[in-house]
């Protein structure tokens, strides 16, 4: 990972609490653990290079362990930027927290169920993991700025996910190709609406 000093020393601080924690409440599975400096922090510095540089808000949905969202708020903590994890589940969310306490990284942590969270009007959303593309469109016609731009990393199977949320939603749709596994992608989505 190609990042400072300081962040990589965070990330350690981070991966270190990822591993007490998860056996407790399954942040990430004890297989995935092994290979976390790759599969889950280097996944997530990738969203976070895709940053636009005049972002000042950056909302992670479903965060649950963290990923994409406290790697975000790590790697781009030289920037004037509000970072902001929902996680409905309060272990989860307690652990989000000591993550930003241990890492002295600062986000907030909202604990409740992201269609329950008044719009947050963000100029950047984030998803990992955490539902079918048409269904996250939902949540960012809730929470994203007319102008902002949404990432969600997909798997495999993102082509079909783009086209099954075309039916209901027109947007724009730009795919990175993972870094961490060639048939994955980051969709960058901008200029959306309901069909």
């Amino acid at each position: 990972m190609n990042v400072s000093r300081e962040t990589k020393e965070r990330l350690e601080i981070y991966l270190e609490l990822l591993r007490k924690w998860s056996p407790k409440i399954n942040l990430v599975s004890q297989d995935s653990l092994k290979d976390a400096g790759n599969r889950h922090f280097g996944d997530s510095l990738q969203v976070a290079s895709l940053c636009p540089k005049d972002a000042k808000s950056w909302v992670d949905l479903g965060s649950g362990g963290g990923f994409p969202g406290a790697v975000v708020a790590i790697a781009l903590g030289d920037r004037d930027i509000d970072i902001t994890l929902i996680e409905s589940d309060q272990r989860k969310a307690t652990f989000l927290r000591t993550v930003s306490r241990e890492t002295k990284t600062p986000f907030a942590v909202i604990a409740e169920r992201i269609e329950n969270v008044p719009p947050m009007k963000s100029d950047v959303i984030s998803a990992r993991a955490l539902a079918p593309l048409e269904e996250l469109l939902g949540f960012a016609e809730q929470h994203l700025a007319p102008t902002g731009v949404a990432f969600f990393m997909k798997g495999e199977s993102w082509r079909a996910e783009v086209d099954a949320a075309q039916k209901k939603w027109r947007f724009a749709c730009e795919a990175h190709t993972s870094v961490t596994h060639p048939d994955a992608a980051i969709l960058e989505i901008g200029g959306l609406s309901r069909v």
